[in-house]
C-alpha cells in the first residue's frame, strides 16, 4: 500500500511543480520579459521544469526543488509590480490547482480507481507547495514578494544577504521550525478551500 502511495505521488508532484514554474514563466512573459520563452519555459512539459535531484528528494523525503524560472525585471514597465505578480503567480497557481482537484474529488472523482488517489495527492502537494513558497526566506517566492513590497532602500539591503537565506532555510527545515509554521497555514488553506467548495 505504501508503494502505491509513492507511485500516486509521481504524477501529482510532476503536475504541481510544473504548473507552479509555468505560472512564473507565463506571467513574466506577459509582462514583457522574453527570457522565459527564450529558455523554453512557456510549457507545462515537466521536462522543462523538473530538476531530477530536487524531484527525487521531494518525492522521497518531502523536501526538494524545481528548476527556477529565470526572469529579467528590467523588461517590466513597473518593476516592483512585475516582480510581485511574477513571484506570487507560482503559489497562486498551486492554490488554483488544489481547488480544482478538490472540486473533482467532491464531484465523485475520489471514487475513480487510480485517478482518485492521484487527485488526493495532487491536492495535498499543491497546498503544501503554495504555503511553503510564500515563506519570506530566499530563495522561496515569499522573499521575492517581500522585496517587491518594500521600498528599494530596504529591499536592496535584504538582497545583499540573499545567499545566507539558503542556509537559514536549511536550518529552519532541519530544526522543524518550518513544519510548525506551515502546519496551521496548511490547515487554514485546506479549511478555506473546503468551505468554498461546500458553498459552491
Amino acid at each position: 500500500m505504501d508503494i502505491l502511495i509513492y507511485l500516486y505521488r509521481i504524477p501529482a508532484l510532476l503536475l504541481a511543480m510544473s504548473f507552479h514554474e509555468y505560472a512564473h514563466a507565463v506571467v513574466s512573459y506577459k509582462l514583457g520579459d522574453p527570457t522565459p520563452k527564450a529558455q523554453g519555459r512557456l510549457t507545462l512539459n515537466p521536462l522543462a521544469h523538473i530538476d531530477p535531484v530536487g524531484f527525487l528528494t521531494l518525492w522521497i523525503i518531502g523536501f526538494g526543488w524545481a528548476k527556477p524560472v529565470a526572469i529579467n525585471p528590467m523588461y517590466y514597465k513597473d518593476v516592483k509590480k512585475g516582480e510581485f505578480l511574477t513571484a506570487i503567480a507560482g503559489p497562486l497557481s498551486n492554490v488554483l490547482m488544489a481547488f480544482v482537484s478538490l472540486l473533482i474529488i467532491y464531484a465523485g472523482g475520489y471514487e475513480l480507481v487510480v485517478i482518485g488517489p492521484i487527485l488526493h495527492q495532487l491536492y495535498i502537494y499543491n497546498i503544501v507547495l503554495a504555503v511553503f513558497n510564500i515563506i519570506p526566506v530566499p530563495p522561496l517566492d515569499g522573499s521575492k514578494i517581500l522585496y517587491s513590497l518594500l521600498p528599494y532602500r530596504y529591499s536592496y539591503v535584504l538582497e545583499q544577504y540573499e545567499n545566507f537565506g539558503q542556509i537559514l532555510l536549511l536550518i529552519l527545515l532541519f530544526t522543524g521550525i518550518i513544519s510548525r509554521v506551515m502546519g496551521p497555514l496548511v490547515n487554514l488553506v485546506d479549511f478555506g478551500l473546503r468551505s468554498i467548495i461546500s458553498i459552491v
